[in-house]
């Protein structure tokens, strides 16, 4: 068993490499993909941090989403752009086993982040009067650290799990980056049992926060409902419909990925699908935080207007 484990040193990344001719395209796209997430996601931490009126519980999670995003994206996509430019795909066994450790950490941590911003909805609209008790800045910095902890023990343990199993070859990996269902794939002998403690413990860190946040809408549904006017329900849902959206794109993607047998996992498509939740949903949250909430909009023509009046001044 231990020479075994020892065959396989490194990893080769194969996917897109059968699109020899796009590759230069490929390189720009998500170049000016990733760009646009960091940029996006940044100036929402800054506006955040910057902006007396967005120093709510709600902009104190949102500003930490846009950090994990840049984090997020940023363990996959250079790596995916470095193969992309030069070519070579090789990744060692090591670095294999790193990059998925912060890929399931960063994973792991929005989705309990994304609960925690449930919550923080949940008791703006359902608890308003105790608003600011329940969600005091102490108790916005114990989910925050709660949400960092799991995701760290969900990432380590994944990790350490896969990769104390043996690799005696094949080393190629059907993907962009070391994701769990095709590496596991090249594990040798039965992994049914290793697959099925995979599933489970995906399905704990993935359906329990997005249960509590089914809990939370249900709940402040049954609000909105009972709200007598009609811009009064408008304006209520509108608060957390932004967060709506990046639920349904997180989580669905998450869940069809991730809670289901490797003998599914389909190397033609699969990787498309990773794009979207890897690479895609980053890019989206500032989109949908900006465009769809007035106050951040209202700050960043804040920010505008306050730069637009020190360029003058300073020339």
């Amino acid at each position: 068993m231990n020479t075994n484990t020892s065959v396989v040193t490194e990893f080769v990344l194969v996917s897109f490499s059968h699109l020899a001719g796009l590759q230069g395209a490929l390189f720009s796209l998500f170049l000016a993909v990733y760009l646009l997430t960091v940029v996006g996601n940044l100036l929402i931490v800054v506006l955040v941090s910057a902006d007396a009126s967005l120093q709510s519980p709600m902009y104190f999670f949102l500003r930490i989403l846009s950090a994990l995003e840049i984090c997020y994206t940023s363990v996959t996509v250079p790596l995916l752009l470095h193969h992309l430019l030069t070519g070579q795909r090789h990744i060692p066994r090591s670095g294999c086993a790193l990059q998925m450790f912060f890929f399931l950490f960063f994973g792991a941590t929005e989705c309990c982040l994304l609960a925690a911003m449930a919550y923080d909805r949940y008791a703006a609209i359902c608890q308003p009067l105790r608003y600011s008790l329940l969600l005091r800045h102490r108790v916005c910095l114990q989910l925050a650290g709660s949400a960092w902890a799991c995701g760290a023990m969900v990432g380590l343990g994944h990790t350490i799990f896969i990769f104390s199993l043996p690799f005696c070859g094949p080393n190629a990996i059907p993907h962009f980056f070391c994701e769990i269902q095709p590496v596991l794939q090249l594990v040798c002998g039965d992994t049914s049992l290793n697959e099925l403690q995979i599933i489970l413990a995906a399905a704990l860190i993935i359906l329990c926060p997005f249960g509590l946040i089914l809990g939370s809408y249900g709940r402040i549904m049954a609000t909105i409902f009972r709200i007598p006017s009609v811009a009064g329900r408008r304006k209520a849902f509108s608060t957390c419909s932004s967060h709506l959206i990046v639920v349904s794109l997180f989580y669905g993607t998450a869940i069809f990925i991730y809670i289901r047998p490797k003998a599914s996992y389909d190397p033609a498509t699969d990787p498309l699908l990773s794009l979207f939740y890897a690479v895609v949903t980053p890019i989206l949250n500032p989109i949908i935080y900006s465009l769809r909430n007035t106050d951040v909009k209202a700050a960043l023509k804040r920010t505008i207007q306050k730069m637009e009046k020190i360029g003058p001044t300073e020339i």
